[in-house]
């Protein structure tokens, strides 16, 4: 019995030491088979449009496939709860943004921590709305469009990506700011809020650039101004809302990179690099920019950046949603 004790202490002993040496070296030859990005909303809206993107530009600084897998519902919790759920061995990576990763966390009664149950990876880029509106709407102008909401009330339906979303706090701030309600309807991305605007079924909408843009253009829908500071440079003609007549009225929204907790230190390192690398080329540059996307400065794609910037927008916007009485219907 003793002899066989020892032998087993010695193959366990054994085993400790070859997991102990293939773990770095697992970690050094990362990624050796291809890498799931979980994108926690459909098809068809900016944050698929951009997850995309990036996916492909990093896979080539990896060498491996990157597999865009949309995992929709809730205003992004299914997806986020599956990727914090899932093997931290980097072969899986979350796609979220502000409000998968943030407003959710005072929306919804999450069995994680938002902050702190993921690894940051890096901070991508930043964008405005466009207040828009189905293309037989009367109002041509903002102004108009304000009146015509005043005079139409609770009848108003507004399209968005769902309790949450950005879309959805965005358009719950501008009802207060107007000291309006009207009916929010939930889709499950962007692109099929913006369906229904297309088609009429819906009054108006909160949407980035990236989705509405193309359709502004063709005159399929209207837009009355972006929610920035600034005009876009690639829609020079839509003015500010300070401009349009709703001073003060600004929403941006950013998306980043995470991957489950535990991820070892390593492979965080190299998916980091691989972002930052794919945000220098001039070539993922441009078609994030014609998309009205504003990338970060390079010190600000850090993991540490990332997850530092993460817990202020916490700690802003928590408060916020709390007292606009956002909730999870």
């Amino acid at each position: 019995m003793i002899g066989k004790s020892i032998i087993a202490v010695a193959i366990a002993a054994s085993l400790n030491l070859v997991l102990a040496v293939l773990g770095p070296a697992r970690a050094d030859e990362y990624p050796s088979r291809p890498i799931t990005m979980i994108v926690p909303l459909a098809p068809g809206g900016s944050t698929d449009v951009l997850g995309r993107i990036m996916a492909q530009a990093i896979s080539k600084r990896l060498g491996q496939p990157i597999v865009v897998e949309n995992v929709a519902g809730a205003a992004g919790t299914i997806g986020v709860t599956r990727a914090e759920r899932s093997t931290p061995d980097g072969y899986t990576i979350l796609w979220g943004m502000w409000g998968t990763n943030v407003a959710n966390g005072a929306i919804y009664k999450l069995p994680f921590d938002l902050l702190n149950d993921f690894e940051p990876i890096a901070l991508v880029a930043t964008q405005p709305f466009l207040i828009d509106a189905r293309k037989t709407m009367p109002a041509n102008n903002l102004k108009e469009l304000i009146a015509w909401l005043k005079a139409n009330g609770e009848k108003t339906t507004m399209g968005t990506s769902g309790v949450g979303s950005p879309s959805h706090v965005a358009g719950v701030l501008m009802e207060n700011l107007l000291g309006l309600h009207w009916q929010m309807v939930a889709y499950r991305s962007a692109g099929l809020a913006t369906n229904d605007l297309l088609a009429g079924f819906t009054d108006i909408q909160l949407d980035t650039p990236a989705v509405s843009l193309p359709h502004v253009k063709s005159g399929a829908i209207k837009a009355y101004a972006v929610t920035a500071k600034n005009r876009i440079a690639i829609a020079p003609d839509i003015p500010t809302t300070d401009e349009a007549g709703m001073p003060g009225y600004y929403f941006y929204f950013w998306h980043a990179m995470w991957a489950p907790k535990g991820t070892p230190k390593a492979i965080i390192a190299k998916l980091n690099a691989a972002a930052v690398a794919a945000l220098a080329d001039p070539a993922t540059r441009k078609r994030l920019t014609d998309l009205a996307q504003e990338i970060y400065p390079r010190d600000q794609q850090t993991p540490e950046a990332l997850y530092a910037f993460q817990k202020s927008e916490i700690e802003k916007w928590w408060p916020i949603i709390k007292a606009a009485g956002i909730k999870a219907e």
